[in-house]
């Protein structure tokens, strides 16, 4: 992911990454690269450090047999970010195992994210809410038969 060139070219860089892709930490310096006029870090690059990582960690945590797509996405500056910022992002057993009984039947689910992008000493910078659309994949969803009218 440090080699993808949108997050490259931010400087934002990812930290960490559980084994079981429950949690992700990123981070971003203040740099000549994600500065906006104002001397701050740039909107898009604050939302850029939050993109796509819901969507990938539940891609991880779900399986192949399921469609992971972001629907839709919020972000609300709080504060400039002045200089080391940090995004984490988790997915907890009990949000996976609701969106799997949700998704049970083959419908789709409609799934929102809410985190948080933080300076060093834990003030808020930016909240996110990330939707994502969920599925079971056509060859996964349970069958249904016709209905019989008499």
């Amino acid at each position: 992911m440090n080699l993808y060139a949108p997050l490259r070219g931010a400087g934002i860089r990812v930290k960490d990454i559980a084994p079981d892709y429950s949690r992700l930490v990123v981070e971003m310096p203040l740099t000549r690269r994600n500065k906006n006029a104002v001397g701050t870090q740039f909107g898009g690059s604050l939302y850029a450090m939050a993109d796509p990582f819901y969507m990938l960690l539940l891609m991880q945590r779900l399986g192949s047999h399921y469609l992971v797509w972001d629907q839709e996405a919020t972000i609300r500056f709080v504060a400039p970010g002045k200089g080391l910022v940090r995004g984490v992002y988790s997915i907890t057993e009990a949000q996976l195992s609701e969106i799997k009984a949700q998704a049970a039947s083959g419908a789709k689910v409609l799934y929102t994210f809410h985190a948080q992008i933080t300076h060093a000493d834990g003030s808020v910078v930016a909240e996110v809410h990330k939707v994502l659309y969920i599925r079971l994949k056509p060859e996964f969803r349970p069958v249904t038969s016709p209905s019989v009218s008499s």
